[in-house]
């Protein structure tokens, strides 16, 4: 007798598109702690302002190759010329006011890591205690868009010079980077995502 197809249970808002899926599979809630990855993230959620992160996630390789694999040191040095081909080519968001801000966060990113103990890595996760908090929530509508976390990570990032990081982009980025586990409670990653993070 054939064996029938085994059902996974994820959170629904990936769909069944195979890209999505896998990002929910594979990154999505997943502690990110290497600096540049979380520098990558961040300007990327300021990129889905107004949009949906299917669009960005779509485009991620090309913004990947044209901000140079999110070298902040190659990025701090951009000048016009950078951001005016920037701005021609199609595979990214052709926004100048994001493309220029992505500039100036590369450059409060490289102070961070510079000035602050423990660098950009420590002045994000301190804001959950350096341990991600796992939520337990069972639909979306018990997802928060923001919390008090979010909104201090937000005015601390703006203190520090960085732009497109308000507190609900800031909390797409924890969720995004494990810094808290928003997979609902019957999605299989949730189990994974908690036994990652304390491992």
């Amino acid at each position: 007798m054939p064996r029938r197809p085994v059902t996974v249970d994820r959170c629904p808002w990936c769909g069944t598109e195979p890209a999505y899926v896998a990002y929910h599979d594979a990154e999505w809630g997943v502690p990110e702690h290497d600096p540049r990855a979380l520098f990558e993230k961040l300007v990327l959620d300021g990129f889905q302002a107004g949009l949906s992160w299917w669009v960005i996630l779509r485009k991620r390789d090309r913004f990947r190759t044209v901000f140079e694999g999110f070298d902040a040191a190659r990025i701090a040095r951009w000048g016009e010329a950078e951001v005016a081909a920037a701005l021609e080519d199609p595979g990214i968001v052709r926004s100048r006011a994001k493309i220029e801000a992505t500039i100036g966060n590369a450059r409060a990113f490289l102070e961070l890591e510079a000035s602050h103990p423990g660098g950009f890595h420590d002045f994000l996760w301190r804001h959950v205690d350096g341990s991600p908090l796992v939520n337990r929530f069972r639909t979306l509508e018990e997802v928060p868009t923001a919390t008090e976390a979010s909104a201090d990570m937000a005015r601390e990032l703006k203190r520090a010079g960085f732009r497109f990081c308000g507190p609900t982009i800031c909390y797409a980025f924890m969720q995004a980077t494990g810094m808290v586990n928003d997979h609902l409670v019957r999605c299989f990653r949730h189990a994974d995502c908690t036994r990652i993070a304390a491992g």
